[in-house]
């Protein structure tokens, strides 16, 4: 098999010697695999030779983006007998349709590169996350990415139009029509946004653009409670309506950790038990966006909402309070490894939810600390569980991990939540899965990856 690859992609694009780790290992370093070879098809139909040679010889096969995957889904298992296939070398911009407000990429497309290419037109794509610069477009549509527009616009899925899918046996699906009415039969494309590469390899997408705002604030408040996070999100969607694209909250604990290992950044308010991030995208100009946007903050001053806020005055105060937000992870990943959690939940539940759980946690393990921010918005929350201070964070993720885990999970179930919101279910909570999901949409999945994947050959022992 490896000799027929080999003639199909090259010699150069079938890897099996010398430093694979850039595929092998997973950005959190936590699972480390072994490649029976790494692929690098260049297009479409090289794809679909890959996997027809790989159902042919019965050989796993792993779909990989930009690696940057936090829950283990990307990177094959320890056996040596996966493909990786990675998908970079598919990064080209196909097609932008101005007048039906689409754009067609490869799968391999960096998203940056993607969001540059609809600015490039005065257009916008609205799907942003912290690894814009790395991500691809096709992992974000394969874990359902979300990030910090949903709240306006949707996760990837409701940005996404049309796919292309190389299936288990190597056929294509060619669905890139752009098509924003199209009502004949089964929604095939929303099977595969989310599947994590388990039911099909996704090759290329059309997107949908939007025109870009003729003006965007951006403001950091300090809040005393979450409660009073939860009342100045209903105060912003009162007052600016569909105009808040962002809403992002941050605990004391994650901003001194940004303060501790990132002291170049500044932070804009003295600490307070929680900061929000907001920002307002207008039409109608910046003097009117500035006219909304500080009444919004004035009233909530007024009423004690919120305690100070300050108003980016410029593009570039703009970008360091979101880079503020977004240095979170890497100021966690300095301070030790942590047990993360991407949770959604009911808007209205999230200051009770955190209250229980925060105390359930501090009774089973005394000292731990909580890094809790993420994009309220929307209900989704990266409720991260840090170690004590003076623990030593590897001991502490081996010793603590699981019951860690339930304590989260269950909580999650009791308030009506979901275990993932846009990371995905991958190898870390596989085994979660059927403890918290309802039994016959887990059988409905099943016999789906049954019907498309009979011989389990696509990123088997993830998901399901």
């Amino acid at each position: 098999m490896i000799g027929a690859l080999r003639a199909a992609l090259g010699a150069a694009h079938v890897l099996t010697e010398g430093d694979l780790s850039a595929w092998e290992l997973d950005w959190r370093k936590r699972w480390r695999g072994r490649a029976l070879a790494v692929v690098r098809p260049g297009s479409t139909a090289e794809v679909a030779a890959v996997l027809r040679l790989a159902s042919a010889h019965r050989v796993a096969v792993v779909p990989q983006g930009g690696n940057t995957g936090l829950v283990g889904g990307g990177v094959p298992d320890a056996s040596g007998t996966q493909l990786l296939l990675s998908l970079r070398r598919l990064n080209r911009i196909r097609d932008i349709d101005e007048a039906n407000l689409t754009l067609t990429a490869d799968a391999g497309c960096v998203l940056q590169a993607v969001q540059q290419a609809a600015a490039d037109r005065g257009l916008l794509l609205p799907l942003s996350l912290a690894a814009e610069g790395s991500c691809t477009i096709g992992g974000n549509l394969a874990t359902n990415a979300g990030g910090t527009q949903v709240l306006r616009y949707g996760n990837a899925r409701a940005l996404c139009l049309g796919l292309e899918v190389v299936t288990a046996n190597g056929e294509v699906m060619h669905g890139l029509s752009g098509l924003r009415k199209d009502n004949t039969g089964y929604d095939l494309r929303d099977l595969f946004i989310g599947s994590e590469g388990t039911l099909g390899v996704i090759t290329a997408a059309t997107l949908a653009l939007q025109p870009r705002p003729a003006a965007t604030m951006t403001a950091f408040a300090a809040c005393a409670s979450l409660d009073a996070c939860v009342a100045l999100l209903g105060a912003a969607r009162q007052r600016l309506g569909p105009g808040l694209t962002g809403f992002e909250v941050m605990n004391a604990l994650a901003l001194e950790l940004v303060a501790r290992h990132m002291p170049q950044l500044k932070q804009p308010l003295a600490a307070s038990p929680w900061a929000v991030l907001l920002e307002l995208s207008d039409n109608e100009g910046e003097a009117h966006a500035r006219e909304r946007f500080e009444g919004l903050l004035g009233d909530g001053l007024e009423q004690g909402v919120i305690g100070d806020a300050a108003v980016a005055e410029s593009l570039a105060q703009s970008h360091a309070m979101w880079h503020l937000r977004e240095a979170i992870p890497l100021a966690q990943a300095e301070e030790g490894l942590n047990i993360k959690h991407d949770i959604a939940l009911p808007v209205s539940r999230i200051p009770a939810f955190c209250a229980a759980t925060d105390a359930a946690l501090a009774r089973a393990i005394p000292g731990v600390r909580l890094v809790n921010f993420g994009h309220l918005g929307d209900g989704n929350l990266h409720y991260n569980v840090q170690a004590p201070a003076a623990a030593d964070a590897a001991a502490f993720l081996a010793a603590c991990e699981t019951e860690a885990n339930h304590i989260v999970y269950d909580a999650v179930a009791a308030h009506g939540g979901s275990i993932s919101a846009e990371h995905g279910i991958g190898a870390l909570k596989r085994d979660e899965l059927p403890r918290y999901k309802d039994a016959t949409a887990l059988t409905l999945m099943r016999a789906v990856k049954a019907a498309l994947d009979p011989q389990n050959l696509l990123n088997p022992g993830r998901v399901i």
